[in-house]
């Protein structure tokens, strides 16, 4: 299958108005791919240094993401942090090493509810230990203000939202 990709000078002709906005929009594409490694990479460096080996930074982010709460697999993935099959991969890993316990919905026996045990609480624990000495770092070296991540978290939020729209057909 062959898919014919667009030529970004030509494209970027045809956009009288904004003719930066193309090199903008797929600078920060590709912005958010690397931070998006870059972040999965200082958990890894974070759980070296703590020599925690049973479990990797996708799992410790998905821990993260299920906190105090009893959801299912279906939940996380339509929450968007997860695609179907990292998902449950992850998430059987994960009952296996016992950071997470299993049981089936008692309304839908099709349904595995999922929540953190102990364990699960800790390893947890550890990456909000690390959110929270960033958070210290970059106040103290007032590298980001707190006015500056809503602006970032609002415009995210609206990326979000065009590019769900895109996938529903609506523009």
């Amino acid at each position: 299958m062959s898919v014919a990709v667009a030529d970004p000078e030509k494209v970027q002709d045809e956009t009288p108005n904004r003719p930066d906005m193309l090199q903008l929009y797929t600078d920060t594409l590709s912005y958010i791919e690397r931070l998006h490694r870059l972040l999965l990479d200082v958990v890894k460096d974070e759980f070296e240094r703590l020599g925690v080996i049973d479990v990797n930074s996708v799992q410790a982010l998905l821990l993260y993401n299920i906190g105090d709460n009893e959801v299912t697999a279906g939940e996380l993935k339509s929450r968007g942090y997860y695609q179907g099959s990292n998902v449950s991969y992850n998430l059987k890993k994960l009952v296996e090493a016992g950071y997470i316990s299993h049981e089936r919905c008692a309304v839908d026996r099709r349904a595995v509810r999922i929540s953190l045990t102990e364990k699960g609480r800790d390893m947890r624990q550890v990456v909000t230990e690390l959110w929270a000495r960033h958070v210290e770092t970059i106040d103290e070296k007032e590298i980001i203000s707190t006015e500056g991540f809503t602006t970032l978290e609002d415009s995210m939020r609206l990326l979000e939202r065009f590019w769900s729209d895109q996938i529903r057909y609506i523009y």
